[in-house]
């Protein structure tokens, strides 16, 4: 099954490169976006298996929306900018954030970056699944025993 990917970029040639390096590399680009506010959106709407977003972009900038889209949504984010100054890449430390892309952007460093964000993001879940189950397990233990201290008690 090929992935769904959203782009949100608001230079359309550098959406319009990144659309074919993805498609000519199997993957499924489901909606494109030029700001912020339009990513939210879409990823609302396509619930994408990966998000690359621009930092920069018009009304709302890519990092406040790929927190917005990590917290409602849980969907993995690659970042992609021209910029690589440290407070920009410290900034991008969010949990939905898989990794980091500076301008310009070759198919030789796109593809391994989505691979890698892709398998990253498959075992960020399978671990929160995991961990759910745990919770459930001991919450379902705790009640057991308090049950058995009642019995006991009386």
């Amino acid at each position: 099954m090929k992935k769904r990917i959203l782009i949100a970029e608001d230079e359309p040639i550098i959406r319009l490169d990144l659309k074919m390096m993805l498609r000519n590399n199997g993957y499924e680009i489901v909606g494109e976006a030029g700001d912020g506010d339009r990513a939210i959106e879409l990823a609302f709407k396509l619930k994408p298996d990966l998000v690359l977003m621009d930092i920069e972009m018009p009304k709302l900038n890519g990092l406040k929306a790929s927190e917005v889209i990590g917290r409602q949504l849980d969907i993995p984010v690659l970042l992609i900018t021209a910029y690589s100054q440290k407070e920009f890449v410290e900034k991008s430390k969010q949990d939905n954030i898989m990794g980091y892309l500076v301008k310009p952007v070759s198919e030789a460093s796109l593809i391994p970056a989505v691979m890698i964000a892709l398998q990253q993001a498959k075992r960020t879940q399978t671990l929160k699944q995991s961990l759910q189950l745990t919770h459930e397990k001991i919450q379902k233990r705790k009640m057991i025993e308090r049950a058995k201290g009642q019995l006991d008690g009386k």
